[in-house]
């Protein structure tokens, strides 16, 4: 096993690690930091959420950044407002020991423009952004890309499901030069191959996280088999079981998330839903009573969940399966943090036990049946 000293990491970025209790490098941080600090280079990042890519990103980024110069040098888009938030948290936080002071802004839509565009008038390193206020920024040339070095595109699938191929298409057209892309992404479909095809050097580095490294054995998988017009009931009867519990409630849809919120709280449970769909306004406030523990349960979707960072989350409930078996992986490693133990359940039809089968054989876990 490597360390951050091994990897090429500077002492100071090391000391405000440790006090993050980050102490030895993921594997997908053992496989990109040094390559992007030895070299100028194009990078393809195959990893899921939750690999620590913020840091395997970030610290060679940070690294790379001239104090003395005041433009902006690196960009990084991400897809959601709470990641774009949470990505400049973590940069702030590796540069507390560092003696140039390393300026981070965040750009996202929510909040109003004028006040971003005063924060960007002031000397900026670093923009973290989502897509679309950042065109916003572009149009009104409010921003400079000019010089850019690097261009980092997080959870680039996720970019593209939420349909930011356009915004993306432009950004990445705009900021042409002698930028190098570092893409992550948890999927590799066509749209990405296109961007890889049409904007990044045929000599990138490829760096791959196999799955089965991801799994945290201190998740207990099990699923419970129910006919469709049974499963509201199921659940509720899990929820009652375990009312001194808090978790997370995954639905595959904005309309199916609404619904079962509106079921569950007519039962006198303590839910909310988050989807896409929502004013931000609205989302904020849902997630800070479910952070401040005011709400018990939560109700997402995948792609609204993304960012949400929680500990002591007791069970993840899987409404239905997720149609990318990488989001099993997304979902379930909400649970069992900071070496706590924790569940995953998925409640089934009896016609998707061969999902469950194929779950287990792809992902390398173990599913049991329970019943309650």
């Amino acid at each position: 096993m490597s360390t951050f000293l091994d990897l090429g990491v500077n002492r100071e970025y090391i000391k405000a690690l440790k006090e993050l209790g980050i102490k030895e490098p993921t594997e997908i941080q053992e496989k990109t930091i040094p390559v992007l600090l030895e070299s100028k280079t194009d990078l393809i990042g195959l990893a899921q959420t939750g690999t620590g890519k913020t840091a395997a990103f970030g610290l060679p980024i940070l690294h790379d950044i001239d104090t003395y110069e005041n433009h902006v040098q690196a960009l990084i888009l991400s897809p959601t407002r709470e990641l774009v938030q949470q990505i400049k948290k973590q940069l702030f936080k590796f540069t507390k020991y560092i003696d140039e002071k390393i300026f981070v802004e965040a750009v996202y839509g929510g909040e109003k423009i004028d006040k971003q565009i005063n924060s960007l008038k002031r000397t900026t390193h670093i923009i973290v952004a989502t897509p679309g206020r950042l065109i916003d920024l572009i149009e009104r040339k409010k921003i400079n890309l000019n010089y850019i070095s690097t261009l980092v595109l997080d959870e680039a699938d996720e970019m593209l499901s939420m349909g930011f191929k356009q915004e993306l298409d432009r950004i990445l057209k705009y900021t042409n030069g002698t930028r190098n892309i570092w893409l992550f992404s948890a999927t590799m479909p066509n749209e990405i191959q296109q961007i890889i095809n049409n904007y990044m050097s045929p000599n990138a580095k490829r760096v791959t996280v196999e799955n089965y490294t991801l799994i945290n054995e201190n998740i207990n998988h099990q699923y419970f088999l129910t006919p469709i017009k049974n499963k509201t009931d199921a659940i509720i009867r899990f929820l009652e079981i375990n009312d001194d519990q808090r978790g997370i409630i995954f639905c595959r849809t904005k309309a199916g998330t609404q619904n079962l919120a509106e079921q569950l709280k007519k039962e006198g449970f303590s839910v909310d839903a988050l989807e896409g769909g929502m004013q931000q306004k609205e989302r904020d406030k849902v997630m800070r009573a479910f952070k401040n523990k005011s709400l018990q349960i939560l109700i997402s979707t995948d792609v609204s969940a993304r960012g949400i960072d929680v500990h002591n989350l007791a069970f993840i409930i899987h409404h239905q399966l997720p149609e990318q078996l990488e989001y099993y992986t997304h979902r379930s490693g909400r649970t069992a943090r900071a070496g706590k133990s924790g569940l995953s359940l998925a409640f089934i039809l009896p016609s998707e036990l061969d999902k469950i089968h194929e779950i287990q054989k792809k992902i390398g876990i173990k599913f049991t049946e329970t019943i309650f």
